[in-house]
């Protein structure tokens, strides 16, 4: 057997499953798509809600994450993981490095590859990610109290964060493409009767636009408005398809597991973003990450 576990992702759940389990003695590898990346954390120009290191940015705060798992003597590979698939004794895990592939093989896997923001695919949105344009007002609401933002979308986190954004911001205007909103019709309620909350149905974004950051909005309707931010919460898309054959999902994509992070298969443990929760955020990912290693001795044992 080539390793005891195995993490597929090397953002704050990955890393910090790689601290619990090199812990514990176990023989540990990460898996990171990216060369030295730390997950969506590396976005955040700055984080002011992970116990112990306000104000740092998320590229510093992944750092120190990495740092502590290399310390320990983890194992970080830089590879696509193509496949996984159940063996007699573990687990294969088929990657690719480069035009290369090989086969690791895994007591355990540890499943953290994370979910992506769904994009609204206009023009600007890439250019100013991170300079005005953020996909978490809980994460990077603070940054633009007294300021004039706007929030597109139309589910529960459209207007979770608008009614978030409401006392914090001067203005928020909420920018949905329909008449009507899938969210909860009580919060819908409340953002009608804040002062500071203007609604706009149906709209567009046609383009984001600034120069070293973003300064306003093109709609579809011929309006532009002049913004300090934009929060854009259209859906997450869960990086879950690898596991779609070994382990239960729900009807968006996560993985179904509870706070204990073992999922419907023995042996494959889920953490971060791509388990099925109300919060995703630093603090719960790492939690996720020591859940999963915790289940798991627990398992063996």
């Amino acid at each position: 057997m080539d390793y005891s576990v195995i993490i597929i992702g090397s953002g704050p759940a990955g890393l910090s499953s790689a601290v619990y389990s090199a812990r514990a003695g176990k023989s540990t590898l990460v898996i990171e798509k990216e060369y030295e990346g730390t997950g969506q954390i590396a976005l955040s120009s700055q984080v002011d809600n992970y116990l112990g290191y306000h104000g740092i940015s998320g590229y510093d705060l992944g750092e120190h994450f990495r740092e502590h798992a290399l310390a320990l003597g983890v194992e970080i590979k830089t590879a696509t993981v193509t496949s996984i698939a159940k063996a007699d004794d573990g687990f294969e895990v088929r990657i690719k490095v480069r035009k290369k592939e090989e086969v690791l093989k895994a007591e355990n896997i540890v499943y953290a590859a994370g979910a992506k923001h769904r994009l609204l695919g206009v023009e600007g949105e890439a250019e100013f990610a991170g300079k005005g344009v953020s996909y978490c007002a809980t994460c990077d609401g603070s940054f633009f109290k007294g300021k004039n933002v706007a929030v597109v979308g139309g589910g529960d986190t459209a207007l979770d964060d608008a009614l978030y954004m409401s006392s914090l911001a001067s203005q928020v205007y909420l920018i949905h493409r329909r008449d009507t909103f899938r969210g909860s019709f009580t919060a819908l309620e409340k953002l009608k009767k804040r002062e500071n909350v203007k609604i706009i149905t149906p709209a567009q974004f046609v383009a984001i636009k600034g120069k070293e950051r973003l300064e306003s909005i093109e709609l579809n309707t011929g309006e532009e408005i002049e913004l300090d931010g934009v929060f854009i919460a259209v859906g997450m898309v869960p990086e879950t398809d690898l596991l779609a054959d070994l382990v239960e999902r729900d009807d968006m994509g996560y993985i179904k597991a509870g706070e204990d992070c073992r999922t419907s298969a023995p042996a494959i443990y889920v953490a971060g973003d791509v388990r099925s929760k109300a919060l995703r955020q630093v603090v719960t990912a790492v939690a996720d990450g020591a859940n999963a290693i915790n289940s798991l001795l627990t398992d063996e044992k």
